[in-house]
């Protein structure tokens, strides 16, 4: 069971905007609204957009010896370095994919661990199917940014990966849907992943139109999205400038020093 209450409704708010021409942004974006929803002044929030290129990377990747060479190496290919909330290891957000961020308020961030890693994999795994995709949860072997949460296709490619950050009152589930690109992503990875000494296979990496070429990015929103509301009543509201603010408040945060 949840931490939301049987007798009040569930109400989500949705954000589809991003900012991919400052993709680092899009992070401290999500951190923003993390402080909103912890401090009660948001209601839970599903941001769902388009990122910019941005490499994305966990905490174990930042106190790695190669961390240097690896933001070098990523921006060499033409993408920006974040260190994002979630943990896990690195992973290539951009414009074949689509981004999520949902901070969702608890009053018990860390024994509900795993019940929203497995309400994020009902959601994505109910909009794939939706769409004939063979979409199963768990990790395939060799992937990049790997995680038991992970959903893959037909057991052989990774297309989600998922992680989380939990503050008092206030849990983030973050991650990113490959639409299309896989090789993009793997072009990215091969140079940041030599400098970290993390070893993957690229072969595991995946993208929805390896299995289907016609997919298109809105239709896997929509798809998300209504999955999104079999739990509750869900409205959309645009990114205000409040948080706008706050967010280029925390950028300085989420960027390599």
């Amino acid at each position: 069971m949840s931490s939301h209450s049987r007798e009040s409704p569930r109400r989500i708010v949705v954000v589809r905007a991003g900012n991919p021409e400052n993709p680092a942004l899009d992070t401290a974006v999500s951190h923003a609204f993390l402080e909103e929803v912890a401090a009660g002044r948001q209601n839970e929030t599903f941001r769902l957009y388009v990122p910019g290129r941005v490499v994305a990377f966990g905490r174990q990747d930042t106190v790695a010896d190669g961390y240097p060479e690896a933001v070098r190496a990523c921006r060499t290919e033409g993408y920006e370095a974040v260190e994002r909330l979630a943990g896990g290891r690195a992973a290539v957000f951009n414009e074949g994919t689509l981004a999520f961020s949902w901070a969702i308020p608890t009053s018990d961030p860390l024994g509900t661990i795993g019940v929203r890693f497995a309400e994020i994999d009902r959601v994505v795994v109910g909009a794939l199917s939706s769409l004939g995709f063979d979409a199963r949860v768990g990790e395939v072997e060799g992937e990049y940014c790997p995680g038991r949460y992970s959903v893959n296709l037909s057991g052989r490619w990774k297309v989600m990966g998922v992680g989380q950050r939990l503050r008092r009152g206030v849990a983030h589930v973050g991650g990113v849907v490959a639409v299309w690109g896989h090789e993009a992503i793997n072009r990215v990875l091969a140079p940041v992943y030599r400098a970290l000494s993390f070893d993957w296979d690229p072969a595991a990496t995946g993208s929805l139109r390896v299995a289907r070429p016609d997919t298109t990015i809105s239709e896997v929103a929509d798809a998300l999205l209504a999955e999104l509301a079999r739990l509750g009543e869900v409205s959309e509201a645009e990114l205000s400038g409040e948080i706008l603010d706050r967010a280029h408040e925390l950028l300085p945060h989420h960027l390599p020093a």
